[in-house]
C-alpha cells in the first residue's frame, strides 16, 4: 500500500478530491453492481419456485400409480395376529385359524471343560442334506463356538458358562441356534468329520447325555376356512403371510386358543387426508406466487412503489394460470368441486377434507377418476415448466443467469476502467505539484534575483 500525501505544493486535499471524482465516475459499475444483485435474488426465487414444482410434479406422479391414494384400516380379534395392507389391498373380512408359529431351531449340548476331540472337527448338515466340515483352532468352547459361527452355515453358536466339574474347572455348554427361523433352518452338529457320519460312528450333539433339543425348527401354519370342504392350510417360514388375500399381510407371532377374525376395510378419513396434502401444497405454491408477485403502490409522499420478486414475469404469472386451469377444469365433465377441490373468485385454491370424504363414500371410483384427472394436469403442468433440461421455468432461470454472468463481465471491464482512472487522476494531480513546485521555486528564485538588482540600480 502506498503512502499518500496531500498538495503539499496546492494545499489541495487530493485523496478526497480523487475519491469524489471516482464516485462519480464509478456511478455506471454500482448501477450494474445493484441490478447484478436484484437479479440474483430473482434467480434464488425463481429457483426455490422451481424446486416446489419438481417435488409436486413427484408427487403427482406418485399419486397417479394405481392405488396409490387409497389408505386401509386394518383389524384383527388377537393380539398374537397382526394385520397390514399394501395400496394394491380388497377389501376383506376373513376368519383364521393358527395351528402353530414359526420356530428357531435351537440346541444345547452337554457341559464339558474342554472338547473331547482334539482337534475339534465337526460336520454340520443343514435340513436339505447339505453338509460342511469345519476344525476348531484348539479344543476351547470358546474356539469351537466361534469356528461353527464363521462356517456361514446358517447357524449360530456360542459358549455359555454351566458352572464348576467336581475338581473345580469351570464348565461350558454349546448353544446352537438357527440363523432363520422355519423347517428348512433345521440342523444337525455331529462330533467328528464326514467320513464317520457316513460311517455311523459319529455322535450327534443333542443325543449326548446332558443335551437337549430346546425347540424344533418349524413353519408358522394357519388354516382359512377351517372345518369346510374348501379348508386350505397355508404355511410360513417366518411367520408372515404376505399376500394372503390380495395386498393383505398377516403375521403371527402367536397362537391364540379361539379362530381369529381379521379385516381390511377403507379408511375415507385417511384417503382424504392424503389426497388433501397434495392440494394443500399446490395451494401453499400458488399463494407465494401470488404474494411474490403484488407490488406495493405508495401511500404518502416521499413513498415509493415495491414490486415483488416475481411482479411483471410473464412466465411465473403464465405458470400460476395453468396450475389453476388444471385444478378447476371439469374432467370428464365432473367439476373437481363437487369432491372438494375448488378455486374462489380470488384465485385461491382450498380442499375441503369432509366433502372429499363423503363423495368418496358416495361412489369411490367416481371420486378416484376425478382427482386422477386433476393430478395428471397437474403433473403435466408441473413436469412442462419444471423439467431440468427443457422447462418452461428452467429456462427462464437459465436466461436469467446468462444476464448475470453478461453483467458481471461488464462489471469487469469497469474494474479495469476505473483502475486505470484513479491512476490517471493519481498522476494528473501528482504532475499538478510538481509543476507547481517548479513554479514556485522559479518564483522565488526570479524574486531573488531582482531583489539583488535593486541596489545597484539606486547607487548608479
Amino acid at each position: 500500500m502506498g503512502i499518500a500525501l496531500d498538495g503539499l505544493v496546492s494545499g489541495l486535499n487530493t485523496t478526497e478530491l480523487i475519491k469524489s471524482l471516482m464516485d462519480v465516475n464509478a456511478i455506471p459499475r454500482n448501477l450494474l453492481k445493484s441490478k447484478m444483485t436484484d437479479k440474483g435474488v430473482i434467480i434464488s426465487n425463481l429457483q426455490s419456485l422451481n424446486s416446489s414444482l419438481q417435488d409436486i410434479a413427484t408427487k403427482a406422479k406418485a399419486a397417479l400409480a394405481p392405488g396409490a391414494m387409497a389408505r386401509f384400516a386394518t383389524s384383527s380379534s388377537a393380539s398374537g395376529v397382526s394385520v397390514s395392507a399394501t395400496k394394491d389391498a380388497d377389501p376383506v373380512t376373513a376368519e383364521i385359524v393358527v395351528d402353530r408359529v414359526a420356530q428357531r431351531h435351537s440346541v444345547v449340548t452337554a457341559a464339558y471343560a474342554a472338547w473331547r476331540d482334539e482337534p475339534p472337527v465337526l460336520t454340520l448338515q443343514n435340513s436339505a442334506g447339505e453338509r460342511v466340515e469345519i476344525t476348531a483352532a484348539s479344543s476351547s468352547p470358546q474356539d469351537v463356538a466361534k469356528a461353527i459361527t464363521a462356517a456361514g452355515f446358517g447357524i449360530t453358536a456360542r459358549a455359555v458358562s454351566a458352572g464348576t466339574d467336581a475338581e473345580g474347572s469351570p464348565l461350558y455348554r454349546l448353544q446352537l441356534s438357527a440363523a432363520e427361523t422355519g423347517a428348512a433352518g433345521a440342523f444337525r452338529v455331529d462330533r467328528g468329520d464326514m467320513a464317520s457320519v457316513d460311517a455311523g460312528t459319529s455322535i450327534d450333539l443333542a443325543s449326548e447325555a446332558g443335551a437337549a433339543t430346546i425347540t424344533t425348527g418349524a413353519d408358522a401354519q394357519i388354516r382359512l376356512w377351517a372345518g369346510t370342504a374348501a379348508e386350505q392350510v397355508v404355511t410360513s417360514s417366518n411367520g408372515t403371510f404376505a399376500d394372503l388375500f390380495t395386498g393383505v399381510n398377516v403375521t403371527v407371532t402367536a397362537k391364540p386358543a379361539e379362530p381369529v377374525t381379521i379385516g381390511v376395510t377403507r379408511d375415507a378419513s385417511a384417503q382424504a387426508k392424503a389426497s388433501g396434502d397434495l392440494i394443500s401444497q399446490l395451494a401453499s405454491l400458488l399463494t407465494r406466487i401470488d404474494n411474490g408477485s403484488t407490488a406495493t403502490v405508495p401511500s404518502g409522499a416521499g413513498e415509493t412503489t415495491t414490486l415483488g420478486v416475481f411482479t411483471g414475469d410473464s412466465t411465473v404469472r403464465a405458470l400460476r394460470r395453468a396450475l389453476a386451469d388444471a385444478v378447476q377444469y371439469p374432467v370428464d365433465g365432473l367439476s373437481p368441486s363437487s369432491i372438494g377441490v375448488s378455486v374462489d373468485r380470488h384465485g385461491v385454491l382450498s380442499f375441503d377434507q369432509a366433502k372429499y370424504t363423503a363423495a368418496l363414500a358416495e361412489d369411490p371410483d367416481r371420486v378416484a377418476r376425478l382427482f386422477a384427472g386433476v393430478v395428471e394436469r397437474v403433473q403435466d403442468v408441473t413436469e412442462t415448466y419444471s423439467d431440468k433440461h427443457d422447462g418452461l421455468l428452467t429456462a427462464r432461470i437459465t436466461g436469467q443467469q446468462g444476464e448475470v454472468d453478461a453483467i458481471g463481465e461488464q462489471i469487469g471491464r469497469w474494474d479495469v476502467r476505473l483502475a486505470q482512472r484513479k491512476a490517471t487522476l493519481e498522476r494528473t494531480y501528482a504532475q499538478l505539484e510538481v509543476q507547481l513546485s517548479r513554479m514556485q521555486s522559479q518564483s522565488s528564485y526570479l524574486t531573488s534575483q531582482l531583489s539583488a538588482l535593486t541596489p545597484k540600480q539606486n547607487g548608479s
